[in-house]
């Protein structure tokens, strides 16, 4: 998800495309063949229980007050998923969480340029740069965003489907670019999920969630030359899907049809 002013990238993980090496046959689309992704355990786990998360009062421009605010919003976080996942059955392990304000390597690659988070597989930390951009701006909703996303790939790889996502075929970079967006897509339904569940709690109004909405069809593929996240009519609606769905069954990208994750 990206926006001009407050631009984002999200860790990208999935197989890699192919290239002259023998690979299995391709999956169909809609995935057919993948069970983890199209019929995880998680999809029956049912709404999500409502938490109490108030927004801790937050100071524009000041480092170690936006790291407070985001601080309780993580402990959220953390409470819901972990009591979701015991309804599932399945083992669920806290992420680790890092705040830097300067660029620094993650999973191994290089900081990239507007990058705001990032989330690595390997090591289940999430990675959240506090910069200028961010430190402005804290009482955006668009940060909240920013975190359940981010969460969101976590709830992914301890549900099995971001390794089930690196095992997915493809039959070059249209298709490994579509099962990327499908996996970008459904973390940013999971974070309207985890909203969705804590709306209640928060002083938010509707005209605050429109903004937001309109901030994710600003933030689409539309404005870059990579189609790995997906356009931002299809961003928004994901994200305003699980917001009313308030629950992972909602979250289905694996399932659903081509145009859906365009």
């Amino acid at each position: 998800m990206r926006k001009p002013t407050f631009a984002l990238l999200f860790a990208l993980v999935g197989s890699l495309f192919l290239g002259g090496t023998a690979q299995a046959a391709p999956a169909a689309y809609p995935v057919e063949n993948a069970t983890v992704l199209t019929h995880n355990a998680l999809y029956a786990s049912g709404r999500l229980a409502g938490t109490n998360c108030p927004e801790p009062a937050v100071r524009a421009g000041d480092v170690a007050s936006v790291r407070n605010y985001l601080t309780p919003l993580l402990k959220c976080l953390d409470t819901a998923w972990s009591a979701q996942f015991a309804k599932a059955g399945i083992g669920f392990v806290k992420p680790r969480v890092k705040f830097i304000t300067t660029p620094q390597r993650v999973c191994g690659e290089k900081w990239g340029k507007d990058v705001q988070a990032l989330y690595c597989d390997e090591t289940r930390q999430i990675t959240v740069m506090l910069d200028k951009s961010v430190v402005d701006h804290p009482e955006d909703l668009f940060l909240m965003d920013v975190i359940a996303h981010e969460y969101g790939h976590h709830v992914q790889n301890m549900a099995g489907m971001s390794h089930a996502l690196d095992r997915l075929p493809n039959r070059g970079k249209a298709e490994y670019l579509e099962q990327t967006r499908r996996h970008e897509l459904q973390a940013e339904c999971l974070a309207g999920v985890f909203i969705g569940s804590i709306w209640t709690s928060l002083d938010r109004t509707g005209q605050d969630w429109k903004t937001l909405l309109r901030d994710d069809l600003e933030s689409g593929d539309e404005t870059t030359d990579v189609r790995d996240h997906g356009k931002g009519r299809n961003i928004a609606e994901w994200l305003d899907r699980g917001f009313k769905a308030v629950s992972p069954s909602g979250c289905n990208t694996w399932s659903a049809g081509s145009a859906t994750v365009a």
